[in-house]
């Protein structure tokens, strides 16, 4: 059993900068892929990045080069950092866990990007 918390969302401007934080318990975390994903306002809910156990990460085409994905397995933390934000960012975002045949969820955090 895995559950999440994420925190750090908010309300920022256009160009700035926020980083996510996603506090897993469970002592499975260290053996679970883990991914960031997001939804906007009457849109799906859409994967931004993930990052295997082994710390290889990827990224959607979106925010490649303005979002780092990274995991601390002591801290059974994830974060993202998001960089260069843009009005289009703006949405809940939520972090996934999966572990073997299971997936998890936290409750997300709002990001919201001004102009």
């Amino acid at each position: 059993q895995v559950q999440l918390v994420e925190s750090g969302g908010g309300l920022v401007q256009a160009g700035g900068s926020l980083r996510l934080s996603c506090a897993a318990s469970g002592s499975i975390f260290r053996f679970s892929a883990m991914a960031w994903y997001r939804q906007a306002p009457g849109k799906r809910r859409e994967w931004v990045a993930g990052i295997t156990s082994g710390g290889n990460p990827t990224y959607a085409d979106s925010v490649k080069g303005r979002f780092t994905i990274s995991r601390d397995n002591a801290k059974n933390t994830v974060y993202l950092q998001m960089n260069s934000l843009v009005l289009e960012d703006t949405a809940v975002y939520y972090c996934a866990a999966t572990a073997g045949a299971n997936n998890y969820w936290g409750q997300g955090t709002q990001v919201t990007v001004s102009s």
